[in-house]
């Protein structure tokens, strides 16, 4: 329990300072992330539980990775994870799970993710926005890829790129386990919300 109070603080920590650096106020955060203002208020009292769809919106708008603001801050120049102590930000109801392992430093970070799809389960996205570019590295078993409507097959040893400003969903295929690694390209800066 102190684990979770502890990321829910960090959590609150990092958001906030994002914001501020953004120079966003509350409302106009809400607006461009389609977040409540009670919610953004609750996660930066480190109240809020955000779901995974919630916390890449709000790092899509803030123009920072989701471990970005998840983690706090490190001090080694290497940083070495290992998957069974990250804890996954999605679990399908057929066990899928995605799992942020790390996130590069610099102006433009890159995620890292594991992904394990189950047959038939999928994981719908919302676009990102402009200038992500995700890469999907299928280690074992398929998936099918959706963008902006259109499946692609991947399959082991594949990989497939796609600028993520689109509709996208990943869908377990097959009749085995779909293992993939995702990394998530992120433009520098908070993205531009529509003039009002």
């Amino acid at each position: 329990m102190a684990e979770t109070e502890e990321a829910l603080r960090t959590l609150a920590h990092n958001a906030r300072a994002a914001r501020n650096r953004a120079g966003l106020s509350l409302d106009e955060l809400g607006r461009r992330a389609k977040v409540s203002k009670g919610a953004l208020v609750a996660l930066e009292k480190a109240q809020g539980n955000p779901n995974f769809a919630t916390l890449v919106r709000l790092a899509d708008t803030l123009g920072v990775s989701v471990s970005a603001l998840m983690e706090a801050p490190t001090q080694s120049r290497v940083r070495v994870v290992s998957a069974d102590t990250v804890m996954p930000l999605w679990a399908g109801e057929k066990g899928s799970e995605a799992r942020l392992m790390l996130t590069t430093s610099g102006p433009t970070p890159v995620e890292v993710w594991r992904w394990k799809l189950e047959p038939g389960e999928e994981y719908p996205s919302h676009p990102h926005q402009a200038g992500v570019v995700e890469t999907l590295s299928v280690t074992a078993g398929q998936m099918i890829l959706i963008a902006d409507g259109v499946e692609h097959p991947v399959e082991t040893g594949r990989t497939a790129t796609f600028d993520g400003d689109v509709p996208h969903t990943y869908r377990g295929a097959g009749t085995e386990t779909c293992h993939l690694i995702m990394t998530v390209h992120i433009p520098p800066g908070p993205a531009q919300g529509p003039s009002a």
